[in-house]
């Protein structure tokens, strides 16, 4: 039996002049949220062009470096991510040389997750492009606007 294929993420197009008239679909919030996704995405993957690291692989370093010896389900606990995923992940920051697992010294069944100087060296590096992006989204709004789309945000996903 063949397994069904993954959709393939489709990120949109830029703006073009003419392409106002969307109709009754302009009301329609998820609408704008995917546009407005497709829009932060592009930026995003243009400014990390040059590290060769995923917005999942700097979050994991981010939070593996606020979180020494923290344990992969943990991980996967605060990414919200599948177990299976968060591991690929870990797997390929390993690979980089970015990560390293230990056995845990308080749960010798968990793996203690923790940086390399390698992988200190990348999120410092990948921290200086996300500044470079958020000045980019956040110059949109004032910082009213901003602590309010964060709120209005964080309602939809938590």
């Amino acid at each position: 039996m063949k397994k069904p294929q993954k959709e393939a993420v489709a990120i949109t197009t830029p703006h073009v002049s003419g392409d106002e008239d969307i109709g009754e679909i302009r009301n329609i919030v998820g609408f704008h949220i995917r546009l407005a996704h497709g829009a932060v995405y592009r930026h995003f993957t243009e400014t990390f062009a040059h590290l060769d690291l995923t917005q999942k692989q700097v979050s994991v370093l981010w939070l593996v470096s606020d979180h020494p010896g923290i344990a992969q389900t943990g991980l996967a606990q605060r990414m919200r991510m599948d177990r299976a995923t968060t591991m690929a992940i870990v797997n390929r920051l390993e690979a980089k040389g970015y990560m390293t697992r230990r056995k845990s010294r308080s749960d010798a069944r968990k793996q203690a997750l923790n940086l390399t100087e390698a992988g200190r060296r990348g999120l410092a590096t990948a921290k200086r492009a996300i500044l470079e992006h958020e000045q980019w989204l956040k110059s949109r709004f004032t910082d009213k606007e901003v602590a309010k789309l964060i709120e209005l945000l964080t309602r939809i996903h938590e």
